[in-house]
């Protein structure tokens, strides 16, 4: 496969999980505010939803105080913004417009609607007017989208680098959105255990779409089960020990059956280094490190594993020919 196509399916389907997780951020935002009507005066209630994306210091700088609006504004229309939705879906389409003799064209028509909802004029309005609307059709769009190249798309290479792209953002999504919990929505240590602390960790849990399942295995909302069902989970789709396993299978199948190949990579030893630390850490030891060291820990690994990706298959790389003098850059 040309590295050119693997690089768009891998960034078209990490843009569409950041737009969709993006979306669904903001919806459990405003069921949370529903929740708690005092929380709407509070001029710091929507300051979480930048702090998660690490790029406060933009936020403050080109856009301003934290408002509904603002925030609203930054995560979805903001196209000077790489990560808002509108930027992330223009992404997504040009890569799938590089792709479209790969993709189903199905896939490739419900991507192309999806950003000419969200980039034809009137759609801010349409967000300010129904805005629980708005996000959740967005949500079920990327839904679709993932449910038709399921369907319909050969499960080959170019199905594992669309695969590896998605369970990376994935597991890197839900474990920045627990990290802010944790260290950030509370105001105070004594809120612990409080009605007020329930409310957000059920929202923490409505914004990965994960509420109904955690409800079927634990029933009671408690921070220890929360968090030991969002990392260590083995069999439910977004915690992040479920979406690297996958992503180191997919790996293992665009290595194909070379033995050789695969554990002379340092990519494959990088992705087997994150595996193990997932796969063999247990919610009292991560307690006992400290949450937020944990998941920074695994956001780092996250983030050098994606550069090794990079390196290993989309770079171009100098190619040294003896028989001539100097470097070709192919």
């Amino acid at each position: 496969m040309l590295s050119r196509v693997a690089n768009a399916l891998y960034w078209m389907n990490r843009y569409l999980e950041r737009a969709e997780n993006t979306a669904r951020i903001i919806e459990s935002q405003l069921h949370m505010l529903l929740d708690l009507p005092s929380m709407r005066k509070d001029p710091n209630a929507w300051k979480p939803l930048v702090d998660i994306t690490g790029d406060a210091k933009y936020f403050t700088e080109n856009i301003g105080d934290y408002t509904r609006e603002n925030v609203i504004f930054f995560h979805t229309f903001d196209n000077k913004y790489p990560h808002s939705i509108t930027s992330c879906l223009t992404a997504a389409r040009e890569n799938a417009r590089s792709v479209r003799e790969i993709i189903p064209s199905e896939m490739w028509e419900k991507i192309n609607n999806l950003y000419l909802g969200i980039a034809e004029p009137g759609a801010d309005e349409e967000a300010g007017r129904s805005p629980h609307k708005f996000y959740y059709d967005i949500k079920m769009s990327c839904h679709l989208i993932i449910g038709i190249a399921y369907s319909t798309m050969a499960h080959g290479e170019a199905w594992h680098f669309s695969q590896l792209g998605r369970y990376l953002e994935r597991a890197d999504k839900t474990s920045r959105i627990l990290d802010v919990k944790y260290f950030i929505i509370l105001p105070r240590v004594d809120y612990v255990g409080s009605s007020l602390d329930n409310v957000q960790w059920t929202a923490l849990l409505k914004s990965t779409s994960s509420l109904e399942m955690y409800r079927k295995r634990f029933n009671l909302i408690s921070s220890n089960n929360i968090v030991d069902f969002l990392i260590f989970d083995r069999v439910f789709p977004r915690s992040v020990l479920y979406c690297i396993n996958h992503a180191e299978q997919s790996l293992s199948k665009i290595y194909g059956a070379s033995d050789e190949l695969s554990s002379s990579s340092s990519l494959y030893r990088l992705m087997g280094k994150l595996k193990g630390k997932v796969n063999y850490s247990h919610i009292d030891e991560v307690m006992d490190i400290g949450l937020h060291q944990f998941l920074d820990g695994i956001q780092y690994d996250l983030n050098t594993v994606g550069e090794e990706i990079h390196e290993n298959f989309f770079a171009l790389k100098k190619v040294s020919d003896s028989s001539s003098i100097g470097a070709q850059v192919q």
